[in-house]
C-alpha cells in the first residue's frame, strides 16, 4: 500500500502541474466495479468497489493519454495504479454519444488486504483493454462508461471490471462539440406557368378617299380614262356600306351662271350612273350636287387652270384598325 500510496503522491503532482500546464489536459474522478477471479478474490467475495482520480491528456484530436489511481472503496484491501491509451472511434461532433476503445497495464497492489483467499504475490500486474461510451457537456465536462477486461501478466487469473469517469477538460476540448442539426432541404415548389395572352398593339388609322373626274368643255361625258378612280372608290364604298358618297359637280367660268349651275348637276349625276349601273352601288347612297362655276380650285385665265375647275369631286373617309 505504500508503493500506491507513494505513486499517488506523485500523480498528484503530475495532478497540479496538469491543471496549470498546456492545452488540452484533463482531471477526473472515478469509480469502478472489479470481478477478480477466485485467486486474488477478497474472502467470500469476488466483487470489488473502486474509487480513484485519474489525469490525462489529448495528444491528439482522437487520441488520449491518461494515468489512473483507484482503491477498494470501504475496505483497505488494494490498491489499482493504471497507465491507459484512449481511441476515440468517432471523431464526429455530430453525434452526443461516441465509442472509443482502451488499452494499457494495471498494478494492482495487495499487500495490505489480509483477507485473501490464496497467497501470491503482494503486487500484480495485468494487461487491459476495454470498451466504452462517453459524451461531453458544457463548461468542459466529460462523461465516460466502459467494460474492461484484464489479464494476468504475472498469474493465470483474468479480471472484469466497469469503470465511469467524470473528467473536466482543460483548454480547447473544453467546450462541448456544437450539435450539427440535419440539413434542412427546403424543396421549391414551381409554380405552374400560365401563359398570358398579349393582345396586340394597335393603330387606329383613317382611310380618305377621293374621286377627281375632270370633263371637256360643255361635256357631261364620263371619260373612260377615269375608270381606275371610280374602281377604287367603288370599292371602298362595298368595303365600308355604312358611309355614303357626296358627289360634287363644277364648272369653268366660261357661260352664264344659270347654264353652268345646270351642267354641273349633270356632270355629279353622269359620276353617279357609272356607279350606280357599272359597279351596283345603291343610288340611295350617292348624292350629286352641282355648284356651277361658284368653287373654282384654279384660274380661269388659262386653258389649264380651266381644266382642272371643269370636276366631280367625292370624298369619302373612315378607320381601320390595323395590329402589329
Amino acid at each position: 500500500m505504500k508503493s500506491a500510496k507513494g505513486l499517488l503522491g506523485a500523480m498528484t503532482l503530475v495532478i497540479a502541474g496538469a491543471a496549470t500546464a498546456a492545452d488540452d489536459w484533463y482531471l477526473g474522478v472515478t469509480a469502478g466495479h472489479y470481478d477478480l477471479d477466485g485467486e486474488r478474490a477478497i474472502v467470500e467475495d469476488h466483487n470489488s468497489v473502486t474509487a480513484g482520480v485519474q489525469v490525462g491528456k489529448y495528444v491528439s484530436d482522437t487520441l488520449a493519454l491518461e494515468l489512473g489511481y483507484g482503491a477498494n472503496a470501504g475496505h483497505d484491501d488494494f490498491d489499482v495504479l493504471s497507465l491507459n491509451g484512449l481511441l476515440w472511434l468517432n471523431n464526429s461532433d455530430a453525434t452526443n454519444w461516441r465509442p472509443y476503445v482502451l488499452f494499457g497495464l494495471n498494478q494492482y497492489d495487495f499487500q495490505d488486504a489480509s483477507n485473501l483467499v490464496l497467497d501470491h504475490d503482494d503486487r500484480s500486474t495485468q494487461i487491459m483493454v476495454g470498451v466504452g461510451m462517453g459524451t461531453r457537456f458544457d463548461y468542459g465536462l466529460e462523461f465516460r462508461a466502459d467494460l474492461r477486461g484484464m489479464a494476468g501478466h504475472d498469474e493465470d487469473g483474468e479480471d472484469v471490471g466497469v469503470q465511469f469517469s467524470l473528467n473536466k477538460v482543460f483548454g480547447s476540448k473544453s467546450v462541448a462539440p456544437a450539435r450539427v442539426a440535419a440539413p434542412v432541404v427546403s424543396q421549391a415548389i414551381a409554380e405552374p406557368e400560365v401563359e398570358v395572352e398579349q393582345e396586340p398593339e394597335q393603330e387606329v388609322r383613317t382611310i380618305t378617299v377621293r374621286l377627281n373626274v375632270e370633263f371637256e368643255f360643255n361635256k357631261d361625258t364620263v371619260l373612260a380614262v377615269y375608270g381606275d378612280r371610280l374602281d377604287a372608290i367603288a370599292a371602298a364604298m362595298k368595303a365600308q356600306d355604312d358611309i355614303d358618297l357626296v358627289l360634287e359637280g363644277h364648272t369653268d367660268s366660261r357661260g352664264a351662271d344659270q347654264y353652268n349651275m345646270s351642267l354641273s348637276d349633270r356632270r355629279a349625276k353622269a359620276v353617279k350612273a357609272k356607279l350606280v349601273e357599272d359597279y351596283g352601288i345603291p343610288a340611295a347612297r350617292i348624292s350629286a350636287v352641282g355648284y356651277g362655276e361658284t368653287q373654282p380650285i384654279a384660274t380661269n385665265e388659262t386653258d389649264e387652270g380651266r381644266a382642272r375647275n371643269r370636276r366631280v369631286v367625292g370624298e369619302m373617309s373612315f378607320s381601320e384598325v390595323y395590329n402589329f
